[in-house]
């Protein structure tokens, strides 16, 4: 279980459980204070969209999934802030909402070439077989507001690929690339898009180390960014 200072997550029926990328995407992901519909894509669990309203006190945040959802609900009905999260067992290419949002957030299946698993389910949720990033881009941009941003976490290889993807519709901000300790290559890539509007202004960019390279052992920085969702840190 991944324990929040106010509950517990439960994961028992999710393909894939609670992983880091989660953690830091739902704690790396920029909230401010005029940000009231967020929208988590892929949210299994329920782990990001439920730190987004942690994080934003006034927000309503809506997580969808191509699977059962069940598991996220159970998770929002067990936290405070059950009341500001709703979940919809929907492919994100089919979703359709009465409003854009300010704020969207997705963890995606991110192998594109890379051999599949035997597992379907594990299959489904780390390949790009039901979401490809031509997918993702195109549903962010019919359900992003006009102001909006929308953050993504992704291994560095897909990083650029999704890059790529997103050339001319969706501009780069803000990115971070994650190593898991000091001695390793960037693993991740944190990103953070606004709807491209021919402005050419460089993205802010920075590095983040998870763990010191001893057992168990988190950089200060690591524990900064991620310590509000923590029971025990």
């Amino acid at each position: 279980m991944f324990r929040f200072k106010q509950f517990s997550i439960r994961q028992d029926r999710c393909p894939m459980k609670v992983g880091t990328d989660g953690v830091l995407l739902g704690a790396w992901a920029g909230v401010r204070p005029c940000d009231r519909r967020m929208l988590d894509i892929g949210t299994g669990t329920g782990l990001i969209a439920l730190m987004l309203a942690q994080r934003a006190p006034e927000a309503y945040i809506t997580g969808v999934d191509i699977d059962d959802v069940s598991q996220a609900r159970e998770n929002a009905d067990a936290s405070p802030w059950g009341g500001r999260v709703a979940f919809e067992r929907c492919p994100v290419q089919e979703f359709a909402a009465p409003e854009t949002f300010d704020l969207i957030v997705s963890n995606p299946p991110f192998f594109v070439d890379s051999l599949t698993c035997p597992d379907e389910g594990r299959t489904a949720v780390r390949h790009a077989v039901h979401l490809p990033f031509d997918d993702l881009r195109d549903a962010v941009l019919r359900l992003l507001a006009p102001a909006g941003r929308f953050a993504v976490i992704l291994p560095t290889p897909e990083a650029a690929r999704f890059l790529a993807v997103c050339a001319g519709r969706l501009a780069l901000t803000r990115r971070t690339d994650v190593r898991t300790t000091p001695r390793r290559p960037a693993k991740r890539a944190l990103m953070e898009f606004v709807r491209a509007d021919g402005g050419t202004e460089e993205p802010e960019t920075s590095e983040l180390v998870v763990g010191t390279g001893e057992h168990e052992c988190y950089t200060h920085e690591y524990r900064a960014l991620t310590r509000d969702f923590y029971l025990k840190f």
